[in-house]
C-alpha cells in the first residue's frame, strides 16, 4: 500500500491543496483541464486522466477534442494558445535537467500569453505533476 501524504504529511498536502486551489482559479477553467488531461496523459496515471477528461466534459469540451489531447499538436481542434500551452505542459512535464525548457516553447507561449499567464500555467503544470 502506497503512502497516504494527507494523513503522514499534512503540512505538506495542505499547501499543494493551496497550490492547487490557486492555480485552478487562476488559468481559464478549460485551459486548465486541457493542460492537466496532457500531463495525466504523459505521466501515465489512469486515475488524472479519467478524472480531467471527466472535468472537461462537464465544462463542454467536446469528446473530440478530448480524444485529441494525446495528439494536439497538428489538430485543428485546438487554437493557437491552447497548443502553446500544451507544448509548453510537455516541456515542464518531461523536465530534463540538462535542456528545460526550450527557447522555441517558451517563446511560443509568451507570445500567447501576459508573463502572469505564463507563470500560473506553469504552476498548474506543476501541481499537476505533484499530484
Amino acid at each position: 500500500m502506497r503512502m497516504n501524504l494527507s494523513k503522514t504529511h499534512k503540512k505538506g498536502y495542505a499547501a499543494v491543496l493551496g497550490l492547487e486551489s490557486y492555480a485552478s482559479s487562476s488559468v481559464p477553467k478549460e485551459l486548465y483541464e486541457l493542460v492537466k488531461l496532457r500531463a495525466s496523459i504523459l505521466n501515465g496515471c489512469s486515475f488524472c486522466t479519467d478524472m480531467h477528461s471527466h472535468d472537461a466534459m462537464a465544462l463542454g469540451i467536446p469528446a473530440a477534442k478530448l480524444f485529441a489531447v494525446a495528439a494536439y499538436n497538428d489538430s485543428p481542434l485546438f487554437s493557437d494558445a491552447e497548443r502553446a500551452a500544451l507544448r509548453l505542459t510537455d516541456e515542464v512535464t518531461r523536465l530534463d535537467s540538462s535542456r528545460g525548457v526550450s527557447d522555441e516553447v517558451w517563446n511560443d507561449a509568451a507570445e500567447e500569453f501576459s508573463e502572469e499567464e505564463v507563470g500560473n500555467l506553469i504552476l498548474a503544470i506543476a501541481t499537476i505533476n505533484v499530484w
